[in-house]
């Protein structure tokens, strides 16, 4: 599902908007029968994945819960045997988590990553002379399957964990991990974010409709006058790399990197703006990531939910581990306070950024996408003491204007780099397109020109990053551009609208020349 045709934009969003304010009392029945007939549209009878997905973590969830009230009332009754009776319903809890994890996995692996694991097994027995091959066999997966996946998690061990207590309201959970705006691209929503929204089943009224419908704009502008004209250069680059300089290879990478953006963010501004007509708060998924000090920091301003996942549900609960904790106390001894903890975070850190990869594909440029980034963030890590030092010895404010500026230069460089990996069809590719970029750097008009774009093109970008970087300058400074205009008077606010409406119809790249583009994330 594209969010940025007008059939999802004019079409199915107005109506479903309006079916759903004439409905006098218990509208989210009648959201959830729409999320439903959407995804069935979208992926017929693959739906009866997300269907046991949704009735593993609410029944598992509930199963957890009358453990727990089952723990009260034995530990009333014997105190004596406190340890056991804790034991005992800890391995009960347990075994509940596992089923659900394992069963709601097990369709992303059979889905997603079968076909690949079963290829590299097969290349292992040759390479060791077994004569013996496994079969392969790829399926066709629910779509958004990586993203429903995560959230169906997130709520069962929270419940497991105690964060949240598991709903009794089957349509409430059910709500949660199928609302139809997020549900192909995300952002992975908590329980605890959307779901009592969404089961209030509010009004909508003129304020949240016009509020998040201004925000869709946004991210249809940024769609419409970047993605399609980016396009010609990626697919130009990328499908032939050695037709091009490395100044040339490295215009590509970046308009993928700035397509990727504008792709996936505009999107979410959709979703976002989508959520905010039904009253519902979607967690944000971008936080002006190109304003980020080090790739670090990036990670924690793009694709936000993600990261927050990986953070919450992995990598934490790898550093609380016992074996973590008795590294960590003898890395303390022998590194200090400052360096032995790192030994410790790099490894949950490498756990972290090898699953991201392969969340993305099921593929070796995806796992070297991780890792790459893992090296560039565990790295960080361990120089940044250094950088601090020798800054203080030499007097350089790191906060001077300059210095930061050199630093976000430099992340941007490693950005573009990951995304180039992202994109390539081949590792091998990938290599030779950076070793083109570095030792074959002429800077050339001409080439620019080879890309199928016009001088018009490339004007209208120029000015719309201009006016993207502005927004993002504000919203950095915290300052609401939309709360803002609310203040304005009614026809103030409908002019600038149909403003930005015109410059999206004249100034989008449509038609011949400009290829479509399918929802990218949609595919991860």
């Amino acid at each position: 599902m594209s969010y940025f045709k007008n059939a999802y934009i004019l079409g199915l969003l107005p109506i479903v908007c309006l079916i759903y304010n004439l409905i006098p009392k218990k509208r989210y029945l009648f959201l959830l029968l729409v999320n439903f007939a959407i995804y069935f549209y979208l992926v017929n009878f693959r739906v009866v994945f997300l269907l046991v997905s949704i009735l593993s973590i609410y029944f598992c969830g509930l199963s957890l819960n009358k453990i727990d009230s089952k723990k009260e009332k034995l530990l009333k009754k014997s105190k004596e045997d406190k340890k056991l009776i804790e034991k005992k319903i800890k391995n009960d809890k347990k075994l509940i988590l596992l089923f659900c994890i394992l069963l709601n996995v097990s369709f992303l692996i059979v889905f997603k990553y079968l076909s690949f694991f079963t290829i590299n097994i097969n290349h292992l027995l040759d390479f060791l002379h077994i004569n013996y091959s496994v079969g392969t066999a790829k399926f066709l997966g629910p779509l958004g399957i990586s993203f429903y996946t995560l959230s169906a998690l997130s709520y069962i061990l929270d419940v497991y964990n105690g964060k949240i207590v598991a709903d009794k309201s089957f349509v409430k959970v059910a709500l949660f991990l199928s609302f139809f705006p997020q549900i192909t691209e995300g952002p992975i929503a908590r329980f605890s974010d959307t779901a009592d929204s969404l089961y209030e089943g509010k009004k909508i009224t003129n304020q949240s409709f016009v509020l998040g419908y201004q925000r869709i704009l946004f991210g249809l502008f940024k769609y419409k006058l970047f993605v399609p004209r980016l396009n010609l250069i990626v697919s130009k680059v990328f499908l032939d790399y050695t037709n091009y300089s490395g100044f040339g290879i490295f215009l590509g990478a970046l308009a993928y990197t700035v397509m990727l953006y504008m792709e996936f963010s505009g999107t979410m501004d959709i979703v976002i703006g989508s959520g905010q007509i039904f009253g519902v708060k979607i967690p944000e998924n971008f936080r002006q990531p190109f304003f980020s000090k080090n790739i670090s920091e990036f990670w924690t301003r793009w694709h936000i939910s993600l990261g927050l996942w990986f953070k919450d549900y992995i990598y934490y609960p790898i550093c609380l581990s016992k074996p973590l904790k008795k590294l960590t106390k003898k890395t303390r001894k022998l590194l200090g306070n400052q360096y032995g903890p790192l030994i410790s975070g790099s490894i949950a850190l490498f756990v972290v950024w090898f699953l991201n990869g392969l969340w993305h594909g099921a593929g070796y440029t995806f796992l070297f996408f991780g890792l790459y980034h893992f090296v560039m963030i565990a790295g960080g890590n361990f120089i940044t003491p250094l950088v601090v030092f020798i800054c203080k010895k030499l007097h350089i404010n790191r906060e001077n204007i300059i210095y930061r500026i050199l630093q976000t230069l430099k992340m941007c460089l490693f950005v573009i780099i990951g995304e180039l990996f992202f994109r390539v069809d081949t590792l091998s590719n990938g290599f030779a397109m950076v070793h083109k970029i570095f030792t074959n750097f002429v800077i050339s008009g001409s080439e620019m020109l080879r890309f199928g774009l016009s001088i018009q093109d490339y004007v209208v970008m120029i000015i719309s990053l201009i006016f993207i970087f502005i927004m993002s300058i504000l919203r950095e400074k915290n300052i609401d551009v939309r709360e803002k205009l609310s203040t304005k008077k009614t026809y103030v606010r409908w002019i600038i609208m149909y403003v930005f409406i015109l410059i999206i119809i004249i100034f989008g790249a449509y038609g011949t020349g400009y290829e479509p583009i399918d929802p990218i994330y949609a595919d991860f």
